[in-house]
């Protein structure tokens, strides 16, 4: 199995272990490949819409985007692992998946998404970690990926893992152990009703714009290559 590892911190801190647990379950037999960000990915998003218009090759940050989707393409499972800031992904995590939005159902999809499987692994002082995971859980979904996991933590009794008890690591490791165990064996996720239904308003979408173009767009081409409309 290949799996791709999305790190929202190169702080090898309280997310560093959790997530460090999560794989110490699947490193047996898979292949791994992990990013740091902002290191691996260090550009936001300029909005010069070159990837919709054009091509995402094309993009002045391709250099450190393609590299990511190019292995995303070719994972089984993608494990994003993040600290909450401000009740929300940190913002180069958000740099990234803002990088991807061309390959979203509404632009152009790839349908290597649609088999893959994400778990998404946060935590936070003690406040929700539930909105941060949205973030990235939309933009997954948006992507073509039905099959999605969630795990966050309130840490409570620190912000560094020295200052946790081990009752609290424990507990912690316990949980994630578990979670890990779900994805020893291989198997392909699937397309799920929610993003069945994404893909099929999309494609009445393009079939409506396709009809008022003299020449496809990028995205309507994209869509025709594919054999969707």
């Amino acid at each position: 199995m290949n799996i791709v590892v999305i790190n929202g911190t190169e702080i090898k801190g309280c997310t560093y272990q959790i997530k460090e647990t999560f794989l110490s379950v699947l490193r047996d037999g898979n292949e791994i490949v992990e990013y740091y960000f902002p290191k691996d990915m260090p550009h936001f998003c300029t909005g010069c819409k070159t990837c919709f218009f054009k091509d995402e090759k094309l993009c002045p940050h391709a250099e450190y985007t393609m590299p990511v989707w190019n292995a995303m393409l070719k994972a089984d499972l993608l494990v994003f692992a993040a600290p909450v800031y401000a009740l929300r992904t940190p913002g180069q995590m958000k740099a990234l998946l803002d990088h991807f939005c061309c390959h979203w159902m509404v632009h152009r999809p790839d349908k290597a998404m649609f088999t893959k499987r994400a778990v998404i692994l946060t935590n936070s002082i003690g406040a929700s970690n539930r909105e941060a995971q949205k973030d990235i859980a939309t933009s997954l979904q948006w992507l073509g990926i039905s099959d999605v996991r969630c795990l966050g933590f309130g840490l409570m009794e620190g912000v560094n893992w020295k200052e946790l008890s081990d009752k609290r690591k424990n507990k912690i490791k316990r949980k994630v152990t578990n979670l890990a165990k779900k994805y020893v064996l291989f198997k392909h996720g699937h397309m799920g009703l929610k993003v069945r239904v994404l893909f099929n308003i999309c494609r009445m979408i393009h079939k409506v714009l396709l009809k008022k173009e003299e020449t496809p767009s990028a995205d309507n081409q994209h869509w025709i290559n594919n054999g969707w409309i």
